[in-house]
């Protein structure tokens, strides 16, 4: 069987340092160029420099004479990597590109392959849709990498289940008692799921414990002043307050009150943790660098921490009659009990005891999705909250994303300790729901 020769763009790397080991006996193309881009990543505590750093020593570990010739054998499971020096522009590609773009000058080397091996597929393999582009429209073949792609984000699990035409005597009894999962009709259900039981107008909020195999009526109680407004809220409250679940997703459009209901969460729990992280990852507009911003650091922050601070003035707000937690927020801030933070100020940090709750969950990647959930130390709760359909991210879209990737991994491992929650209802105003429905 014919093996295919990828040629990798750098954003692919520094999206998993671990790319080389997952085209199976399949070889492998870094142009030089590649290389140098990698050199400006090598430094600092970003995943990105994980990823720069991590693929340079592999790339290191390999033998060195075939790793600029032949190739050098990635493993015995794959095939071969060749780092290949700069070829001269063809006229081809000189007409119709730019020489001192790097992404050209990876487009020319995948394009000078398929001259030289007429007898091998070339691909060129690149997060940017642009470059992917581009490539096709110099007839060569390109691709996403989608290596850790979720297969169908229109089946990804939301959390709930309607039940219809429930014994009216189990609601009932839901109401007094716990009641075993098998009374009910056979459902396939997760760890934590929750279920909305219906007869006629006769319904009731659940959630099923996989540990006791039982249903239990869920109840709706505020957190910290903000009563929840639907039934999912309901249910994203019960997760967020449940010290049994550590993990816990939370996805829906804006206005559903997804990091609203985390916070109020958080701080109505604040006496049993040590600290309360509330981060988001900065994505710069216009996918520029945070420098190019005028002022200083806390200036250039600002515009990107604003809605997190938007959100606590929310629940001071709905506390100011009880003077008791409206103090306590401020005194929280003061005393960095609460602390409001881009994520890479905070992934430093020790995670113990911490609830730590990451907004705009759907602009980190799988691997930085993972990062945070490993280093989390005993009694730390972590959440993540994010809308999977609008993605700030140049590289990442609603199948790629961290926050999709995880909801559908934890999906049917029978965790007990993970809830996920859609929520799908704005609350904002009649306006921003006719809005985000319409527009």
């Amino acid at each position: 069987m014919e093996t295919k020769l990828f040629v990798f763009d750098t954003n692919v790397i520094l999206h998993d340092s671990s790319s080389l080991f997952q085209f199976q006996d399949n070889d492998i193309v870094i142009p030089i160029s590649v290389l140098e881009e990698l050199d400006n990543f090598k430094k600092g505590h970003e995943t990105l420099n994980y990823h720069a750093r991590a693929f340079l020593r592999t790339l290191d570990s390999l033998d060195s004479d075939q790793l600029f010739s032949t190739g050098a054998q990635i493993s015995p499971n794959n095939g071969k990597v060749i780092v290949r020096l700069e070829y001269k522009f063809c006229d081809h590609i000189k007409e119709n590109f730019s020489e001192d773009k790097v992404d050209h000058k990876i487009l020319n080397t995948a394009y000078m392959l398929t001259k030289i091996n007429p007898d091998r597929t070339v691909v060129l393999v690149s997060k940017d849709v642009n470059l992917r582009l581009k490539a096709r429209s110099a007839g060569l073949k390109s691709e996403d990498y989608t290596t850790d792609h979720v297969k169908d984000v229109s089946a990804l699990y939301t959390g709930k289940q309607i039940v219809e035409n429930v014994d009216s005597n189990i609601i009932d009894r839901l109401y007094k008692e716990e009641v075993d999962a098998s009374q009910l009709p056979e459902l396939d259900l997760q760890p934590n799921e929750y279920l909305i039981l219906k007869n006629n107008k006769h319904s009731a909020l659940c959630t099923y414990n996989k540990q006791y195999n039982n249903i239990k009526r869920v109840n709706k109680i505020p957190a910290f002043g903000i009563m929840p407004r639907n039934a999912e809220q309901i249910f994203a409250l019960d997760a967020l307050l449940n010290p049994n679940i550590s993990l816990v997703s939370i996805t829906g459009c804006a206005g559903t009150g997804k990091t609203l209901l985390a916070l109020a969460a958080a701080l109505e729990r604040k006496k049993e943790y040590r600290q309360i992280f509330l981060a988001r990852p900065i994505v710069a507009l216009s996918n520029k660098d945070l420098g190019f911003l005028p002022g200083d650091v806390s200036e250039k922050l600002d515009p990107y921490m604003q809605p997190l601070f938007d959100n606590l003035n929310v629940i001071r707000d709905c506390n100011m009659q009880d003077g008791t937690k409206h103090k306590s927020v401020k005194e929280l801030l003061e005393e960095e009990k609460l602390v409001i933070s881009p994520l890479a100020y905070i992934r430093g940090r020790s995670l113990g005891n911490i609830y730590f709750i990451v907004d705009e969950a759907q602009n980190l990647t799988p691997r930085e999705i993972k990062t945070i959930i490993t280093r989390a130390g005993e009694g730390t709760k972590i959440v993540f909250t994010g809308d999977i359909f609008q993605i700030d991210h140049p590289y990442l879209d609603s199948q790629s994303n961290g926050l999709s990737y995880l909801i559908e991994k934890m999906q049917g491992q029978k965790t007990l300790f993970y809830a996920h929650i859609t929520l799908e209802k704005g609350e904002r105003s009649e306006l921003a729901d006719i809005a985000s429905s319409l527009l």
